[in-house]
């Protein structure tokens, strides 16, 4: 009984190669990528991070947050139709081709799926397409579902904390005073691969208590579902990372909520429908405070009279092997005080071989960076800053 539990869940394993939406995550974040690197050279004419900066997060973030959660669904026994399952997908799929990848967060996704599961499946306008394409839905425990995406905002959270803020993209835009200030974007795409039962013909249940949430055939497989969760966060009045934190910490907030709803709904039925609806109107209320509470500060990255705020730092560039950081303030270079892009180059070329940075950090406090420079170098030293108006459209030309 056990090998054939261990040969079901290697076959539940490889059935992710099978399925589309592991793919269309693949595809979506190359697109991603590509229109980010596109924004970046018509902003700064210079590529930030390859097109495969997204790709690199979508892997190898989610697995360990996957494997916690496969263990939990699988041993308390949630067993979801396949057709609930493949909604899911599509309803993933549906909300990717926006290119909002904020909208790819499990309280969108799934909390579309129960929507359908519960409300559109008894509505006689549309009964007959989910009884034709989707038979099983029907059989969807709303419960575990509610449960399910309590879960996935912890691990959204979690994901959001851990490098949300990692490596974000610098780039312009204007402020209500017309002026040209500098934004942080944060785009992220996971895959959270997670072990899920599903009914088949496969195996029977090892224990009696297990599964809780059962269907009357009593028998199960495994399938090894890719959810995609997605975020993105513009920032202009904080440090890139202090507000991505923020929205973390707020999510994770939410995912407590939920959570505590979903499983008292286990219990009393309507609190699995009110869960599904605190976790979408709170994700969205999290989204437009975060927006309002940005605008609503000055721009963080802007032109200053005490120095030249660095906007963004290209990787394996001179400036990221000096230590220095996004956010920091140049004061001054090769001890002559700048306030623009122009007077700090002015200011390198003073000594071709060397460089001395007066910088004041994040803390408030005065720091010296220094490094060699080489022939032409002090052109490439790989820091971003915001650009005034006239250079701005001088290039634009």
């Amino acid at each position: 009984m056990v090998s054939m539990w261990v040969l079901e869940w290697l076959k539940g394993i490889g059935r992710i190669f099978t399925q589309p939406l592991f793919y269309y995550g693949i595809f979506l974040a190359l697109f991603v990528g590509w229109l980010r690197v596109k924004k970046e050279r018509r902003h700064f004419h210079v590529r930030v991070y390859h097109s495969f900066h997204e790709s690199k997060f979508l892997f190898i973030s989610g697995l360990l947050p996957g494997l916690v959660l496969s263990i939990f669904m699988v041993g308390i026994g949630f067993v979801f139709p396949l057709d609930t399952l493949t909604l899911l997908s599509a309803a993933t799929i549906l909300l990717g081709l926006t290119l909002q990848l904020r909208l790819l967060s499990p309280a969108y996704t799934v909390g579309l799926t129960f929507f359908c599961a519960s409300f559109l499946v008894k509505y006689e306008g549309t009964k007959s397409f989910f009884e034709k394409y989707f038979a099983g839905l029907a059989k969807t425990d709303l419960s575990a579902l509610a449960i399910l995406l309590g879960m996935l905002l912890f691990v959204e959270a979690w994901l959001i904390l851990r490098n949300g803020s990692v490596a974000t993209s610098p780039q312009l835009m204007k402020s209500k005073r017309g002026l040209f200030i500098g934004v942080h974007w944060a785009e992220r795409l996971w895959f959270v691969p997670v072990l899920l039962p599903i009914p088949g013909e496969a195996i029977t249940s090892l224990f009696s208590w297990w599964p809780v949430f059962s269907f009357n055939e009593q028998t199960y497989s495994f399938l090894l579902v890719p959810f995609l969760i997605g975020f993105s966060q513009r920032v202009q009045g904080m440090h890139p990372s202090d507000s991505v934190r923020l929205t973390g910490q707020r999510v994770r907030l939410l995912a407590l909520a939920v959570s505590i709803l979903a499983m008292a709904g286990y219990w009393y039925a309507p609190l699995a429908i009110i869960a599904v609806a605190v976790a979408f109107i709170g994700r969205e209320w999290i989204a437009f405070y975060q927006r309002f509470q940005d605008d609503s500060q000055s721009p963080f990255f802007s032109q200053q009279k005490h120095g030249l705020v660095i906007l963004g730092i290209i990787p394996h560039s001179p400036a990221e092997k000096m230590a220095l950081q996004v956010g920091e303030i140049i004061v001054k270079a090769n001890g002559i005080a700048v306030k623009t892009e122009a007077e700090f180059y002015e200011a390198l070329q003073r000594n071709r071989a060397f460089c001395k940075l007066e910088v004041l950090d994040r803390n408030g406090e005065i720091r010296f960076v220094q490094g060699a420079l080489y022939e032409d170098q002090h052109h490439e030293l790989g820091l971003l800053f915001v650009q005034d108006e006239k250079k701005w459209e001088s290039e634009a030309v």
